[in-house]
């Protein structure tokens, strides 16, 4: 008999674990599959309009990608061709929509990586788990955010499942590639890192909570670090979900990314910056005021030489969506902060507030 070869020994325990996954998510979901966040067919709910979250329990891994949670409509990311094993996860060309910008601030970083990662596109795809996943990958962006304002946007460019998938930052202290033999949540983890999970959880040390729905492949979702007033927030398909975090001034971050599933993939389409001036915070109060248009630029009676100057230095904030996706039942941010959940009115208010002190 000819003898096994490595990978083929390597994939059968991989889906052997697969099988085991599925087993004890039927056993999970027999006893009552509401209480785990899922609808009665097993599947995630593919609707960004459940109205409230459930008291919160632990969530199973999955096997079964996120659908329905995509920026644009490309049929490619809402109908992600999956089969009962990993080998047949099809991979399909990756859509273009919302990545307009060509210059960028930071990109993924070489140096500052799992080893079980890939870069692509300029640096900025990461590949994660090329052949099969052993534990959690992650990397960090090649810029530390300095002081001033920070904005980029991640994409979901492969089907999003498996223990976790986060978006998120990190000071240099965070050991990327400590969990490589471990599937768990790495960002947040610790009190130097923040994560969003795919799943709708904030984590910080050790942490979570209810935040935000689902995001799937085709998600965009977007970051604002704003060093002057210490607020991280998070968007989703453009549209804000809520303040992460305060009191985040006088500290060093990176952005960071995270993942356990097999040939999974993230790709940066923005990273902007900026100083916290007095052209910013004007660029900014003017989204607040008309936060209703596309891009702000349009409706200004400006001259077209100062709409081209604004729209290279500050074009991300007058396009940014201040507006508040869907209002999570926690209102409060992680570790015990002070401030907004939100980006609606009372964070404009505390805005403002802010302003004056300083």
């Amino acid at each position: 008999m000819a003898r096994r070869t490595r990978n083929s020994r390597a994939w059968h325990f991989v889906l052997s674990g697969v099988c085991r996954d599925a087993d004890v998510r039927a056993v999970a979901l027999a006893s009552g599959a509401h209480g785990w966040g899922y609808d009665s067919d097993g599947q995630h709910s593919d609707s960004d309009s459940e109205p409230e979250f459930p008291s919160l329990s632990p969530s199973i891994p999955s096997a079964i990608p996120v659908t329905g949670e995509s920026y644009c409509n490309c049929e490619n990311q809402n109908e992600t061709p999956y089969c009962s094993s990993l080998h047949t996860i099809h991979r399909v060309k990756d859509c273009q929509c919302g990545e307009e910008d060509e210059y960028f601030e930071w990109v993924w970083d070489d140096m500052n990586k799992s080893t079980a990662t890939l870069l692509t596109c300029d640096n900025r795809k990461v590949n994660f788990h090329m052949e099969y996943s052993c534990g959690t990958a992650a990397i960090r962006g090649n810029k530390e955010l300095a002081e001033g304002q920070h904005f980029w946007e991640i994409k979901m460019t492969s089907p999003v499942y498996g223990t976790d998938m986060m978006v998120g930052i990190g000071t240099s202290d965070v050991n990327l590639d400590k969990f490589r033999h471990t599937f768990c949540s790495l960002l947040g983890k610790d009190e130097d890192s923040w994560g969003l999970s795919y799943t709708g959880l904030l984590h910080h040390r050790g942490d979570k909570m209810n935040f935000s729905s689902r995001f799937g492949q085709g998600s965009i979702i977007g970051v604002h670090l704003d060093t002057w007033h210490g607020t991280l927030t998070f968007f989703k398909n453009r549209k804000c979900i809520g303040v992460a975090a305060t009191k985040l001034q006088n500290k060093k971050f990176y952005p960071m990314v995270c993942s356990t599933a097999a040939k999974s993939s993230m790709k940066v389409i923005r990273s902007c910056a900026s100083y916290t001036s007095l052209q910013y915070l004007c660029c900014y109060r003017l989204r607040q005021l008309l936060p209703n248009y596309v891009d702000t630029l349009e409706v200004l009676p400006l001259p077209p030489g100062l709409k081209q100057v604004l729209h290279n230095k500050l074009g991300w904030v007058l396009s940014m969506n201040c507006s508040t996706l869907k209002p999570s039942t926690s209102s409060s941010s992680l570790s015990g902060s002070d401030s907004d959940s939100s980006c609606g009115s009372d964070a404009e208010a505390c805005q403002r507030k802010r302003c004056r002190r300083t």
